[in-house]
Formats: structure tokens, C-alpha cells, sequence
């Protein structure tokens, strides 16, 4: 802490330093007696991306929140003790990088989607938010060693999928190549080490080489009277890698592991440097590239040309101003560390152009995992930069088509797209744009929007998604007739009618699993794509199938007990018909029940209250009902959901041996969540046996849930 604090009070006024104190001191309360995995003081790990973001230049606000990031996720801290001690902004700060951790998802990757759909919800009120959370991935995957190898590889793909794309477009060169360095070191340790060997033992000829051309370089400078500096910069580990796997190529055979960069005062400089350096030496083809003119996403501007030296070698040259090399190195960060060259609030949100896209997208994601997937599409992709008819420039993902490109421009002009012109040629809609194309778009008030096979070919996240959402809000009414017709068509192909699978019990687990309120918006969702047919007929059939081989063994079961208990069912009168017990709600003696006669296999019991009954042609519904229903035991089963206790299962066997109760079944697991789920099989007399079983296992503290299970 002495170090920290050493160096934000050189940075902070006196005031700013007392409340950085104060907040170091609450923090260091609330992590007291915690460990990290490597067994170091938890508060190591604040105090750690603090003094990343204080080497970034970040505000004092920043730095505090850095500091108390984990108190109100791992601690006793609370929202309104932080928000109260320190401020509305640090608070704000700190809530915009706490996990959800503390509510109930139904999956780990919909707590890992909708932790980032907050995040960047935060992120678009404040950039702080992510440059926090990017130093705290950095100092996560520096101290990576202690946890396990499945934890490792997870996280390490994670940021290699989101944190380090996002750390480039933020233009943070910092953060991003040590990340991919270091998520190479975990997911591929093999081929980290020999890239490091290899790298050293190339070092000391590589170094000379570039020392010679730096110094042809420097003399350039001299010769055209500009002022600079010229410096080699040797490529990161991961950047190689991906040069060896994109273009199949050995280490022996990169060349340019080394790019020499001039840096000049002025834009005009650049341009001279560029000049002479190519009237020196013979420039590759297809390998200059003018990020000045035509700067990337992430404000980065600079002249990059690669040349065959005096050398024989090929060599990659770098040239850019020194504010451009600030924004090359600190991207964002530059707003806060360079102050005396700090751009406008207007100016800093020009730059988060990109931010707008990705907000527009999770306005429209049917779900956290939709968002999810777009984000990590659109923050993976390469792009391509493509001219709007009045000069301006797009980036867009590779692979892009001018339907990405119009409703890149607005959703109004890819709604209403009929055309689309490449270099001033009328193309077909789904053409791949190249960098540099200039693309107009042929629009039409009389249009009736995109067309369905335009999902097909986009690629942008923000095309799919507003597409979807014209059909999704435009033609409700049509696309629940066309996804309950896709539905129908795809369970006769696989051999299932859909009514026998459209089990109310079943749609509910669906429907709360994908946030889909009702029947209609289920099968809307599937008429415009917001699912596929698959997602939803699949889950069904699985969950017909379970039933089916659950009910088989209750059934066989259940009719012996009638038989040798001398019990049976009554059939309108009639006791020596052909019955058998459904599947759907496993009637047991006791249950008011009601026959249903089927083609050709008698007649099967329900209960009355089964809702599979409500659909079902009256006329073939007959009058049943039990024949000494008390007259022996039989046997029902409960599920129970409880919290994971030590002792759970013997208390509540405990609890049944009490009430004199005989357990015929046990089955006990954990579910995704750390839950317990227990199903019982009980031996009761009396249909209102169950009703007291249950009011009594739910007095006991650990049990969150209890039900008669009907095999499902």
C-alpha cells in the first residue's frame, strides 16, 4: 500500500489523497481475513488495479472505485454504505462492475451473458466502467497460476472472446497485447515457450539489423530538417502466432518481427517521411495501409508501409505524430492522462461511435445469450472500411454486405433497402464488401420491409437484430401462424404430433428459461427467427421423452399394486374394461379422475384436474372413479427443493419415520444452480396424507420447494 500510496499522492490534490486513504482503510476492513487462491491478502488484488489505472492516468474517482470494485460483491458492504461514505460517483462506478452474482440464473452462461449486458449498460453512462474492469482482468490473468486448469482455460478464453477485442477498439495497445500474450501462455503453453525461445535466440541479430535501419532512418529525419524520434518495436508473442495459423506459415519464415516507428510533429511530416522512405526503398504491394486518412474505429490514425531495405529483409515502418502515438498506446485512457491535450466531452463520445451499435443491438436481443453472441461477433471480426456516398467511413465486420452497410447508416434505410449500388455498379444484396468500396443504397417508400433471407447472409449483429425486430413488432400476427406452422411441420417430420408435446408444465420451464411471457410470443418468436425451431421442439421431445420412460416403470408398478391389493378403477359402472394409468399426470388412488377412451388401447385414467384434458374431445371423456380407494397403501412421490445442507437427508427421513411413514423411493441430486433436489417415493393410505406431508416438509428451514412429482 505504501508504493500506492506514494504515487497517487505525487498525482492527487491533499483532499483527493485523504478520501483515497479513507476509502483504502474501508477497504481493507471489508476484505480483512479473506485470501485470494494463492493464498496472498485478498486486498493485494484492488490495490493492484488501482496501480494499473494510476499508471493509465485515471481520475481519482477511478482509482477509488478500483480499490473498493469487489466490496459490495464479496463482502458484508453495501450499495448504500458506499454511496453514503463516498459519493454518488464512485458508487455509481463501483455498481457498474459488481456481478449479479447475488441473483438466481438458470445457467452459468445466462449469468455470464446478462453480466455483460450490465456491464455495458454502465459502460455506455461511463467509460470508466470498462477501463476498471479491464485492469482487473489484466491483474486476474498476471496472477492466473493459482487456480485450477478448468478455471484457467475458461477465463482465459473468455478474455481472449471479450476483453482484449474490447480493450482494441478502445484503442488500449496497454491492455490488449498483454492480455493475448497472456491468454496464449494458458490456452497454448506449448507454443508460448517455443515462441519465447525462439524469440531469443533471433533477439541479438534482430537487434542489430534494426539498430542499422533505425540509424538510415534517423539520417532521413536529419536530411528533411524534421524533427523525431525512431525506435524498433518487436511483435507480441500472440500477434505471431496468428500470423503462423492465418497464413500457415512456420516462425522461421516471419520476417517481420520487428516494426521500426517514426514518430514526427506533424501530419504534413508523416507524409513527407512516407515519401522519402519510399522513393529509398521499394514498398510490398497490398501492404501500405493510411489509418491517417481514414482512422480506425478506435480514433487509431498512423501510415503503415512495409519495404525491402538496403538489408534484403522485409521490413514493417510505422509513421505517426506524437498525439497519435499517445492515442495509439493509451486509446481512451489518453482523455485522462494527458490532460493538457484533453479533448472535448463531445469529442471523447465521437469517438464511442461504435458504443451506440453495440446498445442498439441489446435494445433488441430476444435474450442475455443473443446479446451476447452479437457482442462477441462484432468485437471479433476484422474489419473492412467502406465510403458512404457522401465521403464518410464505415467500419464494418469482413464478410459484410450492403444490408449491414444500411442499417449500419439507420434501421429506417435497411427496412426500407430494395438495391444496392458497389462502385457505382448495381449489385445483388448479398455481396461482400471489400475494403474501400463506395456503396449506395436504393431505397423505397413503397417497400414492405427486409426479407427473411436477408438473416442468412448479414453479418453485423445490429443487421440480424433489427431485422428481427421489424418482423418481431411489424407482423406479430403473422409469425405466430408461421412458427406454429414450423413447429406442427417439424414434429410430423420427426414423428410427434406438436399437441401431444405442448405439455402446459413443460412450455412453462421453456418459456421462463428464454423470457417469453406467452404461448403466442413463444410461437412468434420462432416465426421470425427470434429462436429456431429446433431450440424449442427439441427441449419438448426431450421432456416427453423422460416422461415416457419414468411413466413405464410407475405405470407397471401402480397397476400390480391395484391387482394384488384386490383394488381396481370403475368405468362408468363397468369394472373389467381395459385401463391403464396416463403418463401425463400419474393418477394415484384417491385423486378424483375421469376416463378418456383411446383408438384402439381402452381407456386411459387422468386426473381430473390434467391439463392435457382441456384440449381433448369432450365426447370421448367417461365417467371413472376408484373402487375402495382407502382400502391398502400405495405410493406417491414428492420432489423437494432445498438449500445443500450437511444432514439435509437424514432429517428428513428422520422427519418420515416420525409421522410413521414408509419411504418406498430416495433419489437425491444437486442441480446447476447448487440446489438440492430430492424426489421420495412415500407409502401413503389417503389422498389427504399428501397434503400433511407436504405442509410438514415445508416447515423445515432448508426446504425451499415442495410438490407431488408426476414423473416429469
Amino acid at each position: 500500500m505504501n508504493n500506492l500510496r506514494e504515487k497517487y499522492k505525487n498525482i492527487f490534490s491533499a483532499e483527493q489523497t485523504e478520501l483515497l486513504d479513507r476509502v483504502y482503510e474501508y477497504a481493507e476492513r471489508m476484505h480483512a481475513g479473506q485470501k485470494r487462491d494463492s493464498g496472498e491478502p485478498y486486498i493485494v488484488h484492488p490495490t493492484s488495479v488501482a496501480d494499473i489505472l494510476l499508471d493509465l492516468g485515471l481520475d481519482c474517482s477511478t482509482v477509488a472505485a478500483a480499490l473498493l470494485h469487489d466490496c459490495i460483491e464479496d463482502t458484508a458492504a453495501t450499495e448504500g454504505e458506499v454511496r453514503e461514505l463516498f459519493g454518488e460517483k464512485i458508487a455509481e462506478l463501483v455498481l457498474g462492475v459488481t456481478k449479479l452474482d447475488k441473483i438466481t440464473f438458470k445457467s452459468k452462461e445466462e449469468e455470464q451473458a446478462e453480466n455483460f449486458r450490465r456491464m455495458f449498460f454502465a459502460m455506455a453512462k461511463d467509460i470508466r466502467v470498462i477501463l476498471i474492469k479491464l485492469a482487473d482482468r489484466l491483474h486476474n490473468m498476471r496472477t492466473i497460476e493459482s487456480i485450477s486448469h478448468e478455471r484457467q482455460q475458461a477465463i482465459a478464453k473468455e478474455t481472449l472472446e471479450i476483453y482484449a477485442p474490447l480493450a482494441s477498439r478502445l484503442g488500449l495497445s496497454y491492455f490488449k497485447c498483454e492480455l493475448e500474450d497472456l491468454c496464449l501462455k494458458v490456452l497454448h503453453p506449448e507454443v508460448y515457450d517455443t515462441l519465447v525461445s525462439e524469440v531469443s535466440l533471433k533477439r541479438a541479430e534482430r537487434t542489430e539489423l534494426v539498430a542499422h535501419l533505425c540509424t538510415e532512418l534517423s539520417q532521413m529525419l536529419e536530411d528533411l530538417h524534421i524533427k523525431g524520434e525512431v525506435s524498433g518495436r518487436p511483435k507480441h508473442f500472440y500477434s505471431i502466432f496468428r500470423k503462423m495459423m492465418k497464413d500457415n506459415k512456420t516462425f522461421d519464415q516471419i520476417f517481420d518481427l520487428t516494426a521500426v516507428r517514426v514518430i514526427v510533429e506533424s501530419v504534413r511530416d508523416c507524409y513527407e517521411v512516407l515519401g522519402m522512405i519510399h522513393t529509398k526503398w521499394k514498398p510490398l504491394p497490398g501492404r501500405f495501409k493510411d489509418y491517417i486518412a481514414v482512422p480506425k474505429p478506435n480514433n487509431y490514425r498512423s501510415l503503415h508501409t512495409t519495404v525491402i531495405t538496403s538489408l534484403g529483409m522485409p521490413f514493417e515502418i510505422q509513421i505517426r505524430t506524437y498525439e497519435m502515438h499517445r492515442i495509439a498506446e493509451y486509446g481512451i485512457a489518453a482523455h485522462w492522462k494527458y490532460k493538457e491535450n484533453r479533448s472535448s466531452n463531445s469529442d471523447l463520445d465521437d469517438k464511442l461511435q461504435w458504443l451506440r451499435g453495440v446498445m442498439d443491438v441489446q435494445s433488441e436481443a430476444a435474450t442475455p445469450q443473443e446479446f451476447y453472441e452479437s457482442l462477441k461477433l462484432d468485437l471479433y471480426s476484422e474489419q473492412v472500411f467502406i465510403f458512404t456516398p457522401k465521403g464518410d467511413v464505415l467500419a464494418l465486420p469482413e464478410g459484410a454486405t450492403p444490408v449491414d452497410f444500411a442499417y449500419c447508416v439507420h434501421s429506417a434505410v435497411g427496412n426500407k433497402c430494395v438495391g444496392a449500388k458497389i462502385n457505382g455498379k448495381i449489385v445483388p444484396l448479398e455481396t461482400k464488401l471489400q475494403m474501400g468500396d463506395y456503396v449506395e443504397i436504393i431505397t423505397s417508400n413503397t417497400s414492405k420491409g427486409p426479407s427473411r433471407d436477408w438473416l442468412r447472409f448479414v453479418k453485423t449483429a445490429q443487421a440480424k437484430t433489427k431485422i428481427k425486430a421489424f418482423f418481431k413488432k411489424e407482423l406479430k400476427e403473422d409469425n405466430i401462424k408461421r412458427g406454429k406452422e414450423m413447429l406442427e411441420r417439424e414434429a410430423k417430420n420427426r414423428g410427434y404430433s406438436l399437441s401431444a408435446l405442448m405439455v402446459p408444465k413443460w412450455l412453462d420451464i421453456i418459456m421462463q428459461r428464454y423470457s417469453i411471457s406467452s404461448l403466442d410470443d413463444l410461437y412468434a418468436s420462432v416465426g421470425y427467427g427470434g429462436f429456431t425451431v429446433n431450440q424449442i421442439l427439441l427441449k419438448l421431445i426431450d421432456f416427453y421423452k423422460k416422461e415416457e420412460e419414468s411413466v413405464k416403470d410407475f405405470t407397471k408398478v401402480s397397476t400390480q399394486t391395484h391387482k394384488a391389493d384386490g383394488q381396481g378403477i370403475v368405468v362408468n359402472g363397468h369394472s373389467d374394461l381395459l385401463v391403464r394409468l396416463a403418463r401425463c399426470c400419474n393418477p394415484v388412488p384417491g385423486d378424483d379422475i375421469v376416463g378418456f377412451i383411446s383408438r384402439g388401447r381402452g381407456v386411459a385414467i387422468h386426473r381430473k384436474s390434467c391439463p392435457n384434458l382441456k384440449n381433448t374431445e369432450q365426447f370421448r371423456l367417461i365417467e371413472a372413479h376408484w373402487k375402495n380407494a382407502s382400502a391398502s397403501a400405495f405410493v406417491v412421490t414428492l420432489q423437494i427443493h432445498a438449500t445443500n445442507t450437511s444432514g439435509l437427508l437424514a432429517k428428513l427421513t428422520s422427519m418420515m419415520s416420525e409421522m410413521k411413514l414408509s419411504i418406498d423411493s430416495l433419489n437425491a441430486r444437486i442441480d446447476k444452480s447448487h440446489k438440492a433436489v430430492i424426489d421420495m417415493g412415500v407409502k401413503v393410505y389417503r389422498i389427504s396424507d399428501i397434503d400433511t406431508i407436504i405442509r410438514k416438509v415445508q416447515t423445515m428451514p432448508e426446504v425451499e420447494s415442495v410438490f407431488r412429482s408426476t414423473g416429469a
